[in-house]
């Protein structure tokens, strides 16, 4: 008996795909019917990988075919699964913020937290509005290095809704968990709570316009890491790193996640701190304890851009401890250090901003890791 293939497809029509409202001809499920003879070939798609649907709909077709055709037919179904894109999930901006910065590095004790601060006031100096999180839940040093140990967030009310009001020191609006617990208080916490806190500091907070955020992040790349790429659309990523080998391999890691598919936030560079001691008394002396240039030659391998090099100054030391970032230092070598580092930071966003897409939040989708929204 050789079969109809338009008696097929009316017959196919009253099977419903689980999960499903119209019938599987309709919907676009069934591609193909191929007959030859007694025999006959269905092409499915499904948009579940369930396998207790994709056996559903076999017997189904077979059942429907063999009652309502021909009970002898050779049934054969060929199903492929195609899963859909997710719906687009944009990252939840904060309005009035341009541009969100990370900085980050692979391993701790390189700097990346001095670093940050003085970043954030020689933007401050070039005229910009400049906003720090410290995310480093664990390890706030912010608050010291700003000289704020002792402040307290207060609760304004915006539109409505109650809000904090960041601290604000040499013209920087921070935020950080060291504002909260007792400075000899250990922060014990899972990185569910981590999390929480960090998504209170960002949202709950009034901070104003901002042309840049910089977020202080903690050293690695783990869950707190994942926690703000997943919550905001950053900008761009600044790695810190020092100049020897064992530092490099975790700054390059770092770079590597950025850079990852499922991450995909552009590196506007590295910084290569601790790059060489100068004396005071010998100001024209470069001491290369740490090794020379390795951060440099790791931006080169990598391609990604080099934004300069910090040496190690007693003054940086001395004023983070004080609570004033040493390139607030007028006339001083570390002033045009993280002048020129600031510029190229700035000149990197730029050429970001105009170059590439708007980075969105990505959103985790397995415990292993995460996926990028596509655009």
């Amino acid at each position: 008996m050789k079969l109809d293939r338009k008696e097929i497809l009316k017959a196919l029509e009253t099977i419903t795909i689980a999960g499903e409202g119209k019938n599987m001809v309709e919907s676009g499920a069934v591609t193909n019917v191929l007959t030859f003879g007694d025999e006959v070939v269905v092409e499915l798609v499904l948009n579940t990988p369930a396998m207790h649907i994709k056996k559903r709909a076999e017997d189904d077709i077979k059942k429907t075919i063999h009652d309502l055709v021909y009970a002898d037919a050779k049934v054969k179904v060929n199903i492929k699964v195609e899963v859909p894109e997710k719906p687009e999930i944009k990252g939840k901006s904060i309005p009035g913020i341009k541009n969100i910065i990370a900085v980050a590095s692979g391993k701790g004790g390189v700097g990346k937290s001095t670093v940050t601060a003085n970043l954030a006031v020689s933007l401050a100096k070039m005229g910009f509005s400049v906003g720090v999180l410290d995310a480093d839940i664990y390890g706030p040093s912010m608050p010291i290095m700003f000289d704020v140990e002792a402040e307290k967030p207060v609760s304004v009310l915006v539109d409505g809704k109650s809000k904090m009001k960041p601290i604000e020191s040499y013209e920087i609006k921070m935020l950080s968990i060291g504002f909260f617990t007792s400075p000899s208080q250990a922060v014990i916490w899972r990185g569910p709570m981590a999390s929480k806190a960090l998504n209170q500091m960002i949202f709950d907070a009034d901070w104003g316009e901002l042309d840049f955020m910089l977020i202080d992040l903690p050293p690695g790349t783990g869950d707190i890491h994942l926690s703000i790429m997943q919550s905001l659309p950053v900008t761009g990523a600044v790695v810190v790193s020092t100049p020897q080998a064992v530092a490099l391999a975790d700054a390059k890691k770092g770079v590597s996640m950025f850079l990852s598919e499922a991450i995909n936030v552009p590196v506007l560079g590295i910084i290569e701190n601790m790059a060489y001691f100068t004396p005071e008394e010998l100001p024209n002396n470069k001491y290369y304890i740490f090794g020379q240039e390795g951060a440099k030659n790791l931006a080169e391998d990598l391609a990604v851009p080099f934004l300069g090099e910090v040496p190690i100054v007693q003054s940086i030391r001395e004023a983070g401890d004080y609570g004033r970032p040493a390139a607030l230092q007028t006339g001083s070598v570390i002033e045009t250090v993280f002048e020129n580092i600031t510029r190229k930071v700035v000149e990197e966003t730029v050429s970001r901003n105009e170059n590439l897409p708007a980075t969105e939040a990505i959103k985790i989708t397995t415990m292993a890791g995460c996926s990028a929204v596509k655009k």
